[in-house]
């Protein structure tokens, strides 16, 4: 979900907010023993703590990466749950090192809210949801004239639903809430015809529904919800950090370095995968960084690739079954692309 913080801090407020970054972030974060990490309270696959407590998703996996990278152990992190009102908050005033928090990626949250957003760790666009048993017969967004949806207060999914309904000349009645559990609750309860919000939420939201195989995902995709993380602006070396973080998971995919064989692959033959690995005569990548030389090592070692990130959180064996579609790596007809490490 995606709040507009634009409306609720105020122009000069965020002004005051954002000047709180500072060029230090790796020191402080070296020196507090951990990473400050601000995730979602409960979206199945991204960012929930699972029945033992554990910080489970892929954001979650972002930042066990990144904890990772810089101290060499992927359990160095706390995770703090943040809702979409608080988040940008959180990020700008320091409370949080990074947001990892299925935030979509907007020219208003790169330049007026003072953010550098690190990549696209999943390519995602808002849809709609039907309990088919309530609303039979429907299989397009386009058959919903006339439908109460149920959708999140203050977001740019309600922005979204107003504009393709209008779009569409169609008719609709918003059923608006301020909370995400609320807006849940009253779908499952039949408040609403629909619910609105990023497709992989749907999928999410659809296993905590009472009759989960009742409700049907339409396929209409009516935007662009590029979500990654983000830090503050300001502190470039940490933003580097951050970023080839990201990239590194992407390249290590491509060059079919998993979890399981990390340890034999610091001795390929392929210097390209020795260079991403630290073992490449005269490699500086990760000093370069501030880190150790191991650090996509450790990276990988503590949470595998992108694609085993991606598998073990929402992919087709997971829970919510989704298919990498414009997901998967360039190499395979996707959008997911890292930049060299060399």
């Amino acid at each position: 979900m995606k709040k507009w913080a634009i409306g609720i801090l105020g122009a000069a407020a965020i002004g005051m907010v954002s000047g709180a970054a500072h060029a230090d972030t790796l020191d402080d974060v070296k020196a507090r023993g951990f990473l400050q990490c601000g995730g979602n309270v409960g979206l199945a696959g991204f960012s929930a703590p699972n029945e033992k407590g554990e910080w489970t998703g892929i954001d979650v996996d972002y930042c066990r990466a990144l904890a990772a990278a810089i101290f060499g152990d992927g359990t160095k992190v706390k995770f703090t749950g943040l809702s979409a009102k608080d988040r940008f908050t959180a990020l700008q005033s320091g409370e949080v090192d990074v947001l990892s928090r299925n935030t979509t990626w907007t020219i208003s949250r790169d330049t007026a809210l003072g953010f550098n957003f690190v990549g696209v760790t999943y390519y995602d666009g808002q849809g709609f949801m039907i309990n088919s048993k309530k609303v039979p017969g429907v299989n397009s967004a386009l058959q919903l004239s006339g439908a109460s949806v149920c959708v999140q207060a203050g977001t740019t999914t309600e922005l979204n639903l107003a504009d393709y309904f209008s779009a569409n000349k169609m008719e609709y009645n918003p059923v608006v809430f301020e909370k995400f559990e609320e807006a849940n609750a009253a779908y499952d309860a039949g408040r609403c015809d629909a619910y609105t919000t990023d497709q992989s939420g749907l999928y999410a939201v659809r296993l905590q529904m009472s009759s989960p195989d009742d409700h049907v995902v339409l396929p209409e995709i009516i935007s662009k919800e590029p979500l990654g993380p983000a830090v503050r602006q300001g502190d470039d070396k940490w933003f580097d950090i951050a970023k080839w973080t990201y990239y590194a998971l992407l390249n290590a995919e491509e060059a079919g370095v998993t979890q399981a064989n990390v340890e034999e692959m610091k001795d390929s033959p392929n210097p390209d995968i020795r260079r991403l690995l630290g073992t490449e005569s005269e490699t500086k990548i990760g000093t370069d960084l501030g880190l150790e030389n191991d650090w996509v090592v450790n990276i990988i070692k503590a949470t595998g690739n992108y694609g085993e990130i991606f598998e073990r959180n929402v992919g087709v064996d997971s829970p919510l079954k989704i298919s990498r579609g414009v997901n998967a790596l360039w190499t395979k007809g996707g959008l997911q692309y890292g930049m060299p490490i060399r």
